[in-house]
């Protein structure tokens, strides 16, 4: 996975994702599929995945968080993800975990989840 030096990006700091490599696109479609039961939006757009590192190796790390400590879901969400993610092509192995820092806030989702839950 990514070194620990990678530099962090962005407000707030998270880890940059491996948008450069071919398996990204796909990965991000299948975090697409990801539903959180309570909010009728994907995870992705939610802003709920903070990073997508993909490994030389097709190694697949996710980073994510939670709308909220409490959420419901929180034991199952990473396993969704990762089951939404191991079936693709090339994808040698998928981790996910969570984190709470920095908190998800709604200004982590993406435009189409603000039109779509009438925030725009």
């Amino acid at each position: 996975m990514t070194a620990d030096s990678t530099p962090l990006e962005g407000a707030p700091l998270i880890r940059p994702s491996s948008t450069e490599h071919p398996l990204y696109d796909n990965i991000v479609e299948a975090c697409r599929t990801v539903y959180d039961p309570e909010i009728p939006v994907n995870i992705y757009d939610l802003g709920l995945v903070y990073t997508i590192d993909i490994s030389d190796q097709n190694e697949v790390g996710i980073l994510m968080t939670l709308t909220a400590p409490g959420c419901p879901v929180a034991g199952e969400m990473p396993g969704w993800l990762a089951e939404a993610i191991e079936p693709l092509d090339g994808v040698k192995q998928v981790d996910v975990d969570i984190t709470w820092d920095p908190p998800w806030g709604m200004e982590m989702m993406s435009d189409e989840a603000r039109l779509e839950l009438g925030f725009m």
